[in-house]
């Protein structure tokens, strides 16, 4: 960023600053709002985080009959500007932790926050493997729900054995006229409920003990190449999608060497507190084990009480 373009910035002191506006960003904004700080959330490039990708909850309580993600993520917006939460556009490109209150510099605006909460999430994890990258947006997707419809009466290919795979497979069914799931091991990592309902589904076929390793295709996805773990054995099979759910990464590079981390995820204590005081983490940012949305809204709660007090104990 030029200098003359850092002159235009505009400069706003907030007592809180909360970074990602999926489950957990925007359960903190309602709380921190409700405490009357004005919290300000910055949604980065994804309004509603990865919920906002999922076509149906069916675990998120409340609703018994389910509930779509794009909505699930309206609602929380709506609930937590009702209380004086403001929801910004924007994306952080920089932070600096190392004072306080700490700086963040966005694409519009330059931020000086008293506390600050992370809440940025994941991001899907490639494949990493010829053809996929070139090929993402004509026939490789991480997102059933963004590009199901545009497969109908095609055949699919699913890569993944946990929730996520099974729960877009099952929805690329309403689509497609067959999905197959394609998985390294001899199992799933899903829940029961999910591997019932992917066996009984008759458009659905598994491939255990295989990994795809191309990706074959000129203006749009033709085939796939896979090779089976066990035999070494490689062939090729015709698909005219590949969706891929390999887990996920969290989106935590710009605190590197800022904050103290494990495996990529923040490291919080059992109230949210990272390794900087002011600064929380709350969500998929900091949550390597669960990853649900309802653990994530609570963190983002317990994060927003705990800037709270830590807010309220400056003032003492």
């Amino acid at each position: 960023m030029s200098e003359s373009s850092k002159a235009k910035l505009i400069l706003e002191h907030v007592k809180v600053l909360i970074l990602g506006a999926g489950p957990a960003g925007l359960s903190a904004a309602l709380y921190a709002a409700r405490a009357d700080l004005e919290p300000v959330v910055l949604t980065g490039l994804q309004l509603g985080g990865q919920v906002s990708l999922t076509n149906t909850i069916e675990n998120y309580p409340g609703f018994p009959e389910g509930v779509g993600g794009v909505e699930l993520g309206e609602l929380f917006q709506k609930q937590a500007e009702r209380f004086g939460a403001r929801v910004q556009f924007d994306s952080a490109q920089s932070v600096d932790l190392s004072t306080r209150p700490f700086k963040i510099v966005t694409d519009d605006a330059e931020y000086l926050a008293d506390t600050l909460i992370i809440s940025t999430g994941a991001s899907p994890n490639l494949l990493n493997i010829p053809g996929e990258t070139g090929l993402t947006g004509r026939g490789v997707s991480y997102c059933a729900t963004c590009d199901g419809w545009f497969f109908k009466d095609k055949k699919v290919v699913v890569v993944g054995g946990g929730d996520s795979a099974l729960e877009e497979g099952l929805f690329l069914t309403r689509y497609a006229t067959s999905v197959t799931i394609i998985h390294r091991r001899d199992g799933f990592r899903a829940g029961a409920i999910l591997q019932k309902r992917a066996q009984d589904n008759p458009k659905i076929k598994v491939v255990w003990n295989t990994a795809v390793t191309d990706v074959i295709g000129g203006e749009k996805v033709e085939s796939i190449k896979i090779k089976n773990i066990k035999t070494n054995e490689i062939d090729s099979f015709k698909t005219d999608g590949l969706f891929i759910f390999v887990g996920h990464t969290p989106n935590t590079q710009m605190f590197a060497n800022q904050l103290e981390m494990e495996n990529g995820y923040i490291k919080v204590n059992h109230r949210g507190h990272t390794s900087v005081p002011g600064v929380f983490a709350a969500g998929e940012s900091a949550d390597s084990w669960f990853k649900q949305v309802i653990t994530s809204a609570g963190m983002g709660a317990a994060a927003a009480m705990e800037a709270t007090r830590f807010l309220e104990q400056e003032t003492v």
